[in-house]
């Protein structure tokens, strides 16, 4: 692999420590609290400490912000800090965010963490008494829930491409069956496609088992430079590149005004993807794909290019797919905003997955696609 001459990247960026605190439907504590707990667990994971952490970076969407919790922490000085916002979407692109300040020198330990206490916490939607914004051109006709929005794009995909229930029925039963061999994953019941079809429905043509999970938790990630990572007692996961992007007229969750319906701001994303890493899907071993609905799946398999347009039911179907989601995702394993998507990314590059793929070289992992959204790719070896 040839190092990308195009980017102004003085040295690379490299994972060096991961944690994640149990998931649960009520974890008993703050939001800061498991913040801070996840961010020590990853510092010592990687055999570093709050006084080598120089930059923060965090979802705007996260209730502690950088300074209170280089406060609480004990942090001598933030060198780099910042946030990204639209939920789903903040996943990959705050990890880049951190690499990037890594690669131009502005940092040298930046820490990345997202808690969230959305099972207990209840939901955001629930107590909103008065829509503005986009909100009040959706709201008021029923896009109130994020599956409500999700239900219309399916609703598509089905009439223009054909899709049956088996198609997002096989994304369930696959990730349960990755869940299965996750000691952490809440759903470790098995998953039948007869379970999968009989489930009731929550927002035609979504069943319940199509739906991310309702979760508390919170998990942090440590990076460095791949030079300084060399010195710790750690396998280093080196970040080969990452994008962002939004497409045209972008409307978060629905975006139903673009330049062509069905399409996700995935499309504008992979190609810059595959320009900023120098590489391409055939080079991928295994995806962490964003998860919060079933269909977002076979979508994500086509918008970055391991298959056309409209062919993803077949391709998975024969198998063709490289596997995904292996700790059981946001369906199965845990929802935290695909925290936890990144998180096993890393396990996977590092070899200790519960679902663990033989000879990984590189991992994919995308955002939500409903949003603003970004992608970045994991690596055994640096440039």
């Amino acid at each position: 692999m040839t190092r990308p001459t195009h980017l102004a990247r003085h040295r690379q960026a490299a994972v060096v420590g991961i944690h994640a605190l149990p998931f649960s439907r009520n974890i008993g504590t703050t939001e800061r609290h498991g913040g801070a707990l996840a961010i020590l667990g990853a510092l010592a994971d990687a055999g570093l400490s709050v006084r080598d952490v120089d930059g923060m970076f965090r979802y705007v969407w996260e209730s502690t912000t950088e300074m209170e919790m280089a406060r609480i922490l004990g942090v001598p000085n933030l060198k780099m800090f910042g946030e990204i916002d639209y939920g789903g979407g903040a996943g990959a692109p705050t990890v880049g965010l951190a690499a990037l300040a890594i690669e131009s020198g502005l940092a040298d330990v930046v820490v990345v963490w997202r808690s969230r206490n959305r099972s207990s916490g209840g939901r955001p939607w629930a107590s909103q008494l008065q829509a503005t914004g986009q909100d009040q051109f959706e709201r008021p006709y029923g896009l109130v829930r994020p599956v409500d929005g999700m239900a219309l794009h399916a609703r598509y995909w089905i009439h223009k491409y054909g899709w049956t229930p088996e198609v997002t029925g096989r994304v369930a039963v696959t990730q349960r069956q990755h869940a299965q061999r996750n000691p952490a994953a809440m759903m470790r019941k098995p998953l039948s496609m007869d379970d999968y079809l009989g489930s009731r429905m929550i927002a035609d043509p979504l069943r319940l088992f199509d739906c991310c999970l309702e979760t508390d938790g919170a998990m942090a990630m440590v990076l460095t430079s791949a030079e300084r990572a060399r010195d710790l007692d750690v396998v280093p996961v080196h970040v080969t590149g990452f994008a962002m992007g939004s497409g045209p007229q972008m409307t978060a969750m629905t975006f139903y005004y673009g330049e062509e319906l069905g399409r996700t701001p995935n499309r504008w994303v992979a190609p810059e993807l595959w320009r900023n890493t120098g590489l391409a899907p055939r080079d991928i071993d295994v995806v962490q794909l964003y998860d919060a609905f079933t269909p977002q799946i076979p979508l994500a398999f086509e918008e970055y290019g391991f298959c056309g347009e409209g062919e993803a039911p077949a391709y998975m179907a024969e198998g063709r797919n490289p596997p995904y989601n292996t700790s059981g995702g946001g369906l199965s394993e845990a929802y935290v905003h695909g925290f936890n998507l990144l998180v096993e990314g890393v396990r996977q590059v590092r070899g200790s997955s519960t679902s663990q793929v033989e000879n990984v070289r590189h991992c994919l992992v995308t955002s939500g696609n409903v949003v603003p959204t970004g992608a970045i790719v994991f690596s055994k070896e640096p440039w």
